[in-house]
């Protein structure tokens, strides 16, 4: 049991989920030590953003497309192809929530473009996750196809970033 004011936790709640909203993120999860043996692990999930945007709307599309070969076909095939570089076998998707850079630092020169070369390990962008700047490797080597995100665009855990085959 805590050794600490209950009252104090639940103002901590409080405050990480006004940070939530007021950042627009979808999770944040923190972990506090108060001494040895002490400690308070927190996470927060705003569900409605993740249903609403990321599983939704591309389920739904999805069959829609399958089941009416007619003419109205193209229109949603096109709606669902943003969709589709998540489930491409290529993709490399964001390991954590946070903000993708495309090059380390603004007005350099980006780590990767498209059609270049990248060998496994090699650093594809960066994303800034509480002020650290966390380098994204290469999960394998191939050449860039896609690259899926914008310079200082907002990520996803699991958002795909680029694809590389």
């Amino acid at each position: 049991m805590s050794k600490h004011s209950p009252d104090a936790d639940v103002a901590f709640i409080q405050a990480l989920a006004e940070l939530l909203n007021k950042n627009d993120l979808t999770e944040l999860s923190v972990k506090r030590e108060y001494g040895e043996d002490d400690s308070l692990e927190v996470r927060v999930v705003k569900q409605a953003n993740i249903v609403t945007t990321a599983v939704a709307a591309p389920m739904a599309m999805a069959p829609a497309a399958v089941a009416a070969p007619a003419a109205a076909a193209p229109a949603p095939a096109a709606s669902a192809a943003p969709e589709d570089p998540a489930q491409h076998p290529g993709a490399v998707t964001s390991p954590m929530v946070g903000t993708a850079y495309l090059a380390a630092e603004p007005g350099a020169t980006p780590f990767v473009a498209v059609g270049a070369t990248v060998t496994e390990g090699q650093t594809v962008l960066i994303i800034e996750a509480m002020k650290t700047m966390n380098h994204i490797p290469a999960p394998r080597a191939g050449t860039v196809k896609r690259i899926l995100v914008g310079d200082g665009t907002p990520v996803e855990f699991g958002a795909p970033l680029l694809i590389i085959e």
